[in-house]
């Protein structure tokens, strides 16, 4: 990952890439996080601070760990 990427940048990627390795529509994992599309949209753009909670809940929605999620970001 670029040196320059914002942990929200990061993560929002590594969710973007899981759900599309899963074959998700970002209106189908929004369902199934229980959030709106275009939320999610957002999040994967890395424009949202989301809670550490909506972390967890996208993490089970994707059946990863949250550390999985934000692990190998360096500032």
């Amino acid at each position: 990952m670029d040196q320059n990427v914002t942990l929200n940048k990061h993560v929002g990627l590594k969710i973007r890439n899981l759900r599309k390795e899963r074959n998700l529509s970002q209106e189908d994992f929004a369902d199934k996080c229980g959030l709106h599309r275009t939320y999610i949209g957002a999040v994967e753009r890395g424009e949202r601070n989301i809670t550490l909670k909506t972390l967890e809940t996208i993490a089970e929605a994707l059946d990863v760990m949250v550390g999985e999620l934000i692990n190998e970001y360096k500032k």
